[in-house]
């Protein structure tokens, strides 16, 4: 290091999966000096474009020896809180996985800590009350942090999709609690077409394309651009589907085939991915979404390349990560207390309120401490 050179703030990374929250971090300047997931195929493509990862069981891997740590994230497995996933919880065992993230805490003492996961989170139960209560309770009592978490659109901060996440955020110094999340980004075009624009098949992953069903192509390609299964004529549909629409409250109007606009913002890509339940289907041609155009939606840039055994595993790997342009803007964010600027030179943010109230405090505890 050169001498004025200024040190880089630190990161470990838990739940790594493919490096969406890490790459996030790298571009703002910071150094992932720990990384770690369980699925080999996001371990390869994590090595390919950010660097090592330690691939393995996190509850049978030793906290390393980091001294003076700046920044401990953790995306938690979510398909047991998530609607789209089992929704079993903690009786998942992947639902009992956050209590790693606190052996990490109790030695490693990071100034942050961050955790994104998926809304349903906040509903989830605990033998001892709510999950989401026990976490910040363990947080605030056990390890003297102070805590704020939102649920944010992510759409609201430049990400070209309605995914709404859960974002954590736990620091030290109870005066910098009200400034660690950024601010809401506005005037940028964020619709599918301006997403997909100068897209060819010259880029990385561009060619694939998960494989369908006969019934899934056949039905998906009538969808009018902006439709769904119901633009479709009730005479055409299967007997499972009409059984549906014959009975819409019953199963909560599900909008399979989604295809939405080119003029429209896509919805939440899952890792699960199915073009039955999920809006996958591209605006104008008669097929889904390849993994280039999802990772487009997802913010990672075109140079960064998808490994795997399998297609399926790439669009599972983009799914499952947090938007790398995220990722960046909270990393950037907590750069104010990390180099321990002022409160005051800080910009108040101005959140607006939705429906949901996406974005706005949902919950927030101080602890004081003497």
């Amino acid at each position: 290091m050169e001498t004025g050179e200024k040190k880089k703030p630190t990161v470990v990374s838990m739940f790594s999966g493919c490096g969406g929250a890490d790459l996030g971090f790298s571009q703002a300047g910071y150094n992932i000096l720990w990384a770690n997931d369980f699925d080999a195929d996001a371990c390869e493509t994590y090595r390919h474009n950010i660097g090592e990862i330690i691939h393995g069981d996190v509850t049978q891997l030793d906290v390393p020896d980091i001294e003076n740590l700046d920044v401990l994230t953790a995306g938690f497995p979510c398909q047991p809180f998530s609607n789209a996933g089992s929704r079993k919880g903690t009786d998942d065992p992947r639902g009992q996985l956050y209590h790693q993230t606190f052996k990490f805490i109790d030695k490693l003492s990071p100034k942050v800590v961050m955790f994104e996961n998926v809304r349903g989170i906040l509903s989830t139960k605990t033998e001892n009350g709510k999950l989401i209560d026990e976490i910040v309770n363990t947080l605030t009592d056990k390890n003297g942090y102070h805590v704020s978490y939102r649920l944010m659109n992510f759409s609201h901060f430049g990400i070209p999709q309605n995914r709404i996440r859960l974002i954590l955020l736990a620091v030290k110094n109870k005066n910098y609690i009200d400034h660690v999340f950024p601010e809401v980004t506005e005037d940028k075009d964020l619709s599918l077409g301006a997403t997909l624009k100068g897209i060819t098949n010259r880029l990385p992953n561009q060619t694939e394309l998960m494989r369908l069903n006969p019934q899934a192509i056949h039905y998906g390609s009538m969808i009018p651009e902006g439709g769904s299964w119901k633009s479709l004529d009730y005479d055409i549909l299967p007997d499972r589907w009409k059984k549906i629409r014959d009975n819409m409250p019953k199963y909560h109007y599900p909008n399979f085939f989604r295809r939405y606009a080119r003029n429209e913002i896509q919805g939440t890509i899952t890792a699960a991915f199915k073009p039955e339940n999920a809006g996958v289907w591209h605006p104008t041609k008669d097929r889904i979404l390849s993994v280039r155009e999802i990772a487009r939606v997802q913010t990672f840039p075109d140079d960064f390349v998808f490994k795997g055994r399998t297609i399926k595993s790439k669009y599972q790997q983009i799914g499952n990560a947090v938007p790398p342009l995220m990722a960046r803007q909270i990393a950037e964010q907590l750069k104010y207390y990390i180099d321990n600027i002022k409160v005051s030179t800080l910009k108040r943010q101005k959140i607006e309120s939705t429906e949901l109230n996406v974005n706005q405090p949902i919950h927030k505890q101080k602890l004081n401490i003497a």
